[in-house]
């Protein structure tokens, strides 16, 4: 790869973040909201991916229940990515494609909003978290790629990033939940 291919892949990857915040400010202000009045009636924030997008789960997780940027209260976020032995028992014991759907199951209850990550948007295990989700009562919200996938169908809150190139979605990805988690820590404040 020489210089102008790696200045290229900079510029592809800021003008699909400029982009995306210019395309979907509205629907970032209204999950960070939902997500907001979601803590605000004492309830908490699960959060799944797969590869990237479980490390991000978990990065959002530590964002809200530590600090971002200021001293506030923790607040309630689980990352469904973290616990290798539920994870595992359900691998070997059932199916890997109902590994969330049974930790939302077992956390989540009526007021509570399950997140998936998924560039795609056809993960079998996270559509199964989300239907199952909607069956119990949790808000649903999806960031995601390329067309959405099956899983859009199962999230009220979607933000689509507009493009095929699963790198460049998750750099948008970023700085998504990073304004989110920035929204939610400033209602919170002491």
């Amino acid at each position: 790869m020489n210089i102008e291919d790696i200045i290229k892949k900079f510029k592809e990857s800021g003008e699909l973040i400029k982009e995306t915040g210019e395309s979907k400010a509205i629907i970032i202000k209204s999950i960070s909201e939902a997500i907001i009045n979601c803590y605000k009636n004492n309830n908490k924030l699960l959060i799944a991916g797969n590869g990237g997008s479980a490390a991000d789960a978990q990065h959002i997780a530590g964002e809200l229940v530590n600090t971002f940027y200021k001293k506030r209260r923790a607040l309630s976020a689980i990352a469904l990515t973290t616990d290798s032995s539920v994870i595992t028992a359900q691998s070997n014991d059932y199916d890997y494609d109902y590994i969330f759907e049974r930790q939302v199951e077992a956390h989540g209850k009526p007021g509570d909003i399950f997140m998936a990550i998924t560039t795609s948007g056809n993960s079998r295990n996270l559509i199964y978290a989300a239907k199952k989700a909607k069956e119990i009562g949790l808000t649903t919200i999806g960031l995601l790629g390329k067309n959405g996938g099956e899983i859009r169908n199962f999230c009220e809150y979607q933000i689509i990033v507009p493009s095929n190139d699963t790198a460049r979605i998750q750099e948008a990805h970023h700085v998504i939940y990073h304004t989110i988690c920035e929204i939610v820590e400033n209602a919170f404040l002491e």
